[in-house]
């Protein structure tokens, strides 16, 4: 019936660390494709883990697997080569019949809300510069200098920080190895 509000999906919010592994992968494939593993984005965080308390899954209202955020540890290395760490937040995966329901928003609110404010590492990601702009602060305005270890659109790198100043403005992205 039209006008009648639409029953919200959400159910939840919980620690990726709960679901089943083989459940994660399942989602990332419908999301994205099998051959996911190709792009520029898993080579920025080849070899690290992510982060389990930035990184989430959504539950639908029959608590069935939604989607997931996953984020990780990262570091810019700038000339003289210093590592300044990030958090590199993505992929958000949900399921391509819930695309559009508020999964994806409602996980990355999750994992921001989450980074712990007294130290805010910067946060990076490959995603759409209008809307990750739009509904969480991020942009391409201090990463023209940056490089990527594959292809990417320089508009589409984006990133978040309380103090751009501490940016450099030129580097390598890539894991971040303490």
């Amino acid at each position: 019936m039209r006008g009648r509000p639409r029953k919200p999906l959400l159910s939840k919010i919980i620690p990726l660390a709960d679901v089943d592994p083989a459940l994660i992968e399942a989602v990332l494939d419908q999301a994205f494709e099998p051959e996911r593993h190709k792009r520029t984005a898993y080579k920025v965080r080849e070899g690290t883990q992510w982060l389990p308390n930035l990184s989430f899954a959504a539950l639908d209202d029959e608590d069935m697997l939604a989607g997931t955020i996953q984020c990780w540890p990262v570091a810019l290395t700038d000339a003289e080569g210093r590592a300044h760490p990030m958090i590199m937040v993505g992929p958000v995966a949900v399921l391509p019949h819930l695309q559009g329901e508020g999964f994806g928003k409602a996980l990355m609110t999750a994992s921001l809300t989450a980074i712990d404010p007294r130290a805010p590492l910067p946060q990076v990601l490959i995603g759409d510069p209008e809307y990750y702009e739009r509904f969480f602060g991020f942009s391409n305005a201090h990463t023209a200098g940056w490089k990527l270890p594959g292809p990417f659109e320089q508009r589409r790198l984006l990133c978040r920080t309380a103090n751009p100043a501490v940016l450099p403005q030129e580097g390598m992205l890539g894991p971040w190895r303490r």
